[in-house]
């Protein structure tokens, strides 16, 4: 059994202006609490190869991976997945990005699809339940940042 997230948040702000600041991942250390840096390592055409490490935990661990990006302006979609998977077997992550049916703003959606290691602190469960709480504060910041981004360029 593998694990599934698929959260979603609208934005008030134009699209190009979203598009653009989730996807300028020198910027992340900004928009996501959660990230210390962020390490550019490889661009192969639209795809980018990069370092992420988290502030350190409630036990002071610092934990680091690498992982691919593959953003589509055409359908608005970004593929990522990790490279070094860590507790994981596998992680897999989709960004959509549409226009909001009322025309206020942009739908920001991720899914995650995982597969934690047998030897994990945690299961799939565990992790699903971990990433949906995440994934919640991390998606009203950058909510909030972007929109506050928008109104800032008016």
């Amino acid at each position: 059994m593998a694990g599934h997230t698929d959260n979603e948040i609208t934005i008030e702000a134009p699209m190009e202006l979203v598009w653009e600041r989730t996807n300028d991942l020198a910027s992340w250390p900004q928009l996501f609490s959660e990230y210390s840096t962020v390490d550019i390592l490889e661009r192969n055409g639209a795809t980018v190869r990069f370092r992420l490490t988290m502030h350190p935990d409630e036990d002071g661990t610092v934990w680091s991976w690498v992982s691919e990006r593959t953003p589509d302006p055409e359908t608005r979609t970004v593929t990522a997945h990790r490279v070094e998977t860590g507790p994981f077997e596998f992680m897999d992550i989709r960004w959509e990005y549409r226009e909001a049916q009322d025309g206020a703003g942009v739908v920001m959606r991720w899914i995650q699809d995982f597969h934690m290691k047998p030897a994990a602190p945690v299961d799939d469960a565990g992790m699903t339940a971990h990433l949906n709480r995440n994934t919640a504060v991390q998606m009203k910041l950058i909510k909030e940042k972007v929109e506050a981004a928008a109104v800032a360029a008016r």
